[in-house]
C-alpha cells in the first residue's frame, strides 16, 4: 500500500492567534487522534499535497518530535475564500482497534451487457468499511464480467474479506443501461416482421 511520509513539528500553542501565525508560514495545523493521546502538529502545505489531492487510499507516516505515527486521513478543512488547506485531522492506526475508512472501488473485466451494446454507468466510486488496520488496502476490486444489460451490481454483491461494509446493501454501485442506438434498433425490429 502506498505510504506518504510527512515531516511535522509539535504545536505547543493553540488558539486563533497561534493558528494564524502557523498558516502565515505556509504551514497547515493538524491533529492526530485515536492513539494514547492527541497530538497537535503543523507541517508544510506541500507535504499534504499527495495525501489530499488524490482519489487513492493511502497511509500517512507522520514524523513529529522524533516519533512516527501511522495514520489515515479523517477530515479536511479548506479556506472558504481562497480554497487553501486550513486544517487536517488524521486518525492514528492501532493494530487491535478497528477503523472506519473509505476505500475506492476498482472495476475489472468487461461486462456482458457492454459487449451487447449497453453502456456501463458507475454510480459509486468508493465504499465505507470498518476493519482492522492490517486488512486495509488501496482499493476494493469489483468484477463486472457477469453484469448484463439493464443489470445492477449492488453493495451487497461486493465481497471484501475481513471488512464490514457500512453502506446500505441495496444501493447499486454499477449498472449497464441501454444506449439510444440499442433502443432504436429494438423499436425498429418488431416493425420488420
Amino acid at each position: 500500500m502506498k505510504t506518504i511520509t510527512i515531516e511535522g513539528q509539535l504545536r505547543t500553542e493553540t488558539g486563533k492567534k497561534a493558528t494564524r501565525q502557523i498558516r502565515s508560514q505556509e504551514m497547515v495545523p493538524g491533529v492526530i487522534y485515536g492513539g494514547e493521546k492527541e497530538i497537535n502538529f503543523a507541517a508544510p502545505v506541500k507535504a499534504f499535497k499527495d495525501l489530499v489531492y488524490t482519489a487513492e487510499f493511502q497511509i500517512a507516516e507522520v514524523k513529529v518530535d522524533g516519533k512516527t505515527y501511522r495514520c489515515i486521513l479523517k477530515d479536511l478543512q479548506f479556506d472558504r475564500v481562497n480554497d487553501s488547506l486550513d486544517h487536517i485531522d488524521l486518525l492514528e492506526l492501532q493494530d487491535n482497534k478497528k477503523v472506519i475508512a473509505t476505500l475506492p472501488l476498482h472495476f475489472t473485466g468487461t461486462s456482458i451487457g457492454v459487449k451487447g451494446g449497453g453502456k456501463l454507468v458507475i454510480k459509486m466510486k468508493a465504499l465505507k468499511v470498518k476493519t482492522l488496520p492490517k486488512y486495509l488496502r488501496e482499493f476494493i476490486e469489483v468484477d463486472i464480467s457477469n453484469l448484463e444489460l439493464n443489470g445492477n451490481i449492488r453493495v451487497e454483491d461486493v465481497k471484501a474479506e475481513h471488512m464490514e461494509i457500512l453502506n446500505s446493501p441495496r444501493i447499486p454501485i454499477a449498472s449497464v443501461v441501454m444506449t439510444r442506438q440499442l433502443k432504436q434498433e429494438e423499436a425498429a425490429a418488431p416493425a420488420k416482421k
